[in-house]
């Protein structure tokens, strides 16, 4: 099965968030049962037609089997596969392979978290501890100021380029009714913020929220009889490098260079037909590396890239329509956020914030400390 042949063979039928922001009084399974069952009802489904499950979590070692016992399903077909936050641009393309098998027929992708109310703070168990203990990093924040660091000393990136990504996420997020940061922010904010971790500010780094997340796939001969528009997945593609940041190759170059290219191959677009581009965000170097890596503009450009408003709301590019995990939402794992709010956009219902015609997304998911990289392409009905 070639990857070419998976090009739109199945489609998102279902999606749903639910605790968006603070959830007081909800576990991570309940957050994540409540975003399972309002993505089927979205799909007209039932709950006893879902028979794949594709699951991750950072607080239950067997996802799967947890969701399953919790929701009362029997699923014919399963996948826990954790790469961190891209797990679910991934789940996409491995839910679309069982799919096109026949090992199940209705896929639910989802995840859930309660990181906020429980009490939980910006870390990682993404790190081999023994390679970076020893000089008492704080994870992962530690290793993406390194990142930028050496970004900014390669290529002359500024921590005034850097604060222009929080001001574009910020300026989506004030349109979007979902979004936990709202309000106003300028740059002299971001750029005296709290030092973290040099060169990052508080300002620099992603929320710590709760939320959840699902969404349902069916094939796409079946996708047309269900009661919400369908969302077709076109391709996807992933890389990876390492695990930790110290066995990064380049600093200043993830994987994401890999994986851009194999899912736009596969979906048979180009850069230049994309209306939205959805960037896992966790800090603010995060949306710099990714555009250059996936070819939006050449390496050691991105900081230059992102001035004068170019990603934020009215500029040339539409990056992180929802306010991303800089002001939107981030509660742990952040990659299944980034397709609610393709989905959402490619249905037409995301309220002021909507593109218009918007036909083709790119949702592009980041695990551990830049390590795992996974792109996906998702489109409307008129891109196939």
């Amino acid at each position: 099965m070639s990857g070419a042949s998976m090009r739109g063979k199945s489609a998102i039928v279902g999606m749903a968030t639910a605790g968006m922001g603070e959830a007081p009084g909800f576990s991570a399974m309940e957050l994540l049962g409540q975003a399972a069952i309002a993505a089927v009802r979205d799909a007209g489904l039932k709950l006893q037609d879902i028979d794949g499950v594709f699951a991750a979590t950072s607080s239950h070692a067997f996802p799967t089997m947890s969701v399953v016992e919790y929701l009362g399903l029997k699923p014919r077909f399963f996948d826990s596969t954790n790469v961190g936050g891209s797990s679910f641009e991934l789940h996409l393309l491995q839910a679309t392979l069982a799919l096109e098998a026949g090992l199940c027929d209705a896929a639910l992708v989802c995840y859930g978290s309660n990181q906020r109310t429980a009490g939980g703070k910006l870390v990682s168990m993404s790190e081999p501890q023994w390679h970076e203990t020893p000089y008492g990093p704080r994870h992962p924040i530690t290793a993406y100021a390194l990142a930028a660091s050496r970004h900014m000393a390669q290529y002359g990136t500024t921590r005034e380029q850097l604060a222009e990504v929080a001001l574009a996420a910020r300026g989506w997020a004030n349109l979007n009714p979902q979004a936990f940061a709202r309000g106003p922010l300028t740059k002299e904010e971001v750029l005296s913020a709290r030092m973290i971790s040099d060169p990052l500010t508080r300002a620099d780094c992603c929320l710590v929220t709760d939320g959840a997340a699902a969404c349902v796939l069916v094939r796409a001969d079946r996708a047309k009889d269900l009661s919400a528009k369908p969302v077709y997945f076109l391709g996807a593609g992933a890389a990876n490098y390492h695990r930790s940041i110290v066995a990064m190759p380049d600093l200043t170059t993830t994987a994401a260079a890999e994986s851009g290219p194999r899912a736009l191959e596969m979906a048979k677009v180009g850069r230049d037909e994309l209306d939205l581009v959805m960037l896992y965000d966790a800090f603010t170097i995060n949306t710099i590396l990714f555009l250059e890596d996936l070819g939006f503009c050449p390496k050691g450009e991105g900081g230059r890239f992102v001035e004068d408003g170019r990603i934020a709301p009215g500029g040339e590019l539409a990056v992180n329509t929802n306010g991303g995990g800089l002001s939107c939402v981030h509660p742990g794992m952040y990659g299944l956020f980034l397709i609610a709010e393709a989905v959402a956009q490619i249905r037409g219902e995301a309220g002021e914030r909507q593109i218009e015609g918007c036909e083709l997304a790119l949702c592009h998911g980041n695990g551990g400390t830049l390590s795992s990289q996974c792109t996906a392409i998702l489109g409307s009905d008129a891109t196939l």
